[in-house]
């Protein structure tokens, strides 16, 4: 395939579908904010506001207008969310519900293990605004919620009932990662290395060397739980993503040792994620291929399988090695067969195995303009890159 090709097609995607979707659907010119449950046309099918979502639109909208492609309107919606969500968002306490309705009242506090994530985004969005625009009160912002998300991860291991086992989640040490990485970026600071340091030795505790897979969820003393469901549970999407945001670090460092060892990984983990029969990267997997509480393995998710196309094309720029090309492939005749709609805009959420849409929503409490245009953004990037 030729790159200048797949350049083309990306760049086309997100410049002329994907973002346009999104900038002319999502903005509630009333109330503020933005409607992320979106169908397929892209009109809104509910108008709650989750805070993930509001926050990632935030962030992504930023970002955009800080590429060669910036368009000032970008940054307008970016802002006027920041407004919105720091005025209804926050509590008391400076951290964020979950979920407000329309007008911004509180609708959710929390959301379980899901609840930690509002201020991790609260602090991406916030940071690329700085970026973006220099303005002291966004810098302000990131810094607090990023404070309140790592205080929130220590509290993470806490138990309520006397039943529950005492575990670590691998997604909140890959958020980290990632959150830290883009302070550093955006703040133009190094001041989050150690944390993305720590994260990375944390990572590492959830590769289980035996059976050759990244779980995530460990016990608190590092140990493996292959007895219970959420002890066995493996999500290939999440371990991916947590990949490719350590390459970035690590050529950002010229780490060469770190390179090897988490393309490595990356290569392992694209072997077991990656459906032999159907194509495609899993939703979740049992680690001893026993049954899942949930029909998960039945199901293909957007964001796993984008998030896979970026780690197998960073990792083919930083060794060179045209076995992660032919990864990135054959993910993206994947994605691109399975998930984007040939009708409307913007791409489906969820198929079933074999890769035929089961949702047609196009943003949802879980999707919004986040997964799919970073990875559009990212490949366009790393293509260049490697095409030079």
């Amino acid at each position: 395939m030729n790159a200048n090709r797949v350049i083309e097609r990306y760049k086309s995607e997100l410049l002329e579908y994907v973002t346009p979707f999104w900038e002319n659907n999502c903005v509630d010119t009333e109330f503020g904010g933005y409607y992320s449950l979106l169908d397929r046309e892209g009109k809104p099918f509910s108008t709650d506001k989750y805070m993930w979502m509001q926050w990632r639109i935030v962030y992504m909208f930023a970002i955009m207008y800080k590429t060669e492609y910036s368009r000032p309107e970008w940054l307008d919606i970016a802002e006027k969310g920041f407004d919105f969500l720091t005025k209804y968002g926050k509590k008391t306490d400076g951290g964020y519900y979950f979920a407000l309705n329309r007008e911004g009242v509180p609708l959710q506090e929390d959301c379980g293990q899901y609840t930690i994530f509002s201020e991790s985004f609260t602090a991406l969005g916030s940071a690329a605004l700085y970026k973006a625009t220099g303005n002291e009160k966004y810098k302000n912002e990131s810094l607090a919620a990023a404070n309140i998300f790592k205080r929130n991860i220590e509290r993470s291991v806490e138990t309520k009932l006397a039943g529950q086992t005492r575990r670590r989640t691998f997604g909140h040490y890959m958020i980290l990662i990632n959150l830290s990485y883009v302070m550093n970026e955006c703040l133009d600071t190094d001041e989050y290395s150690s944390d993305i340091d720590s994260s990375i030795e944390s990572v590492r505790e959830f590769w289980n060397e035996d059976l050759g897979l990244m779980f995530e969820n460990i016990n608190i003393d590092g140990s493996f739980d292959l007895e219970s469901c959420d002890g066995r549970l493996i999500n290939p999407g999440h371990a991916l993503e947590a990949m490719w945001f350590i390459m970035q670090y690590a050529e950002k460092k010229k780490d060469t040792a770190l390179m090897k060892e988490i393309c490595m990984l990356t290569s392992k983990i694209l072997e077991y994620g990656w459906d032999k029969e159907y194509g495609g990267v899993y939703y979740f997997k049992d680690a001893l291929d026993r049954p899942l509480l949930e029909p998960k393995t039945c199901l293909k998710i957007w964001w796993s399988n984008n998030e896979a196309a970026i780690a197998a094309l960073y990792a083919f720029k930083l060794t060179g090695d045209h076995k992660f090309y032919n990864w990135f492939l054959k993910i993206d005749e994947w994605n691109w067969k399975s998930f984007r709609d040939p009708e409307f805009p913007e791409w489906f959420a969820y198929t079933d195995r074999s890769g035929k849409p089961c949702h047609f929503f196009k943003g949802s409490n879980w999707k919004s303009f986040f997964h799919l245009p970073r990875y559009l953004l990212n490949s366009i990037q790393l293509l260049e890159a490697v095409n030079k």
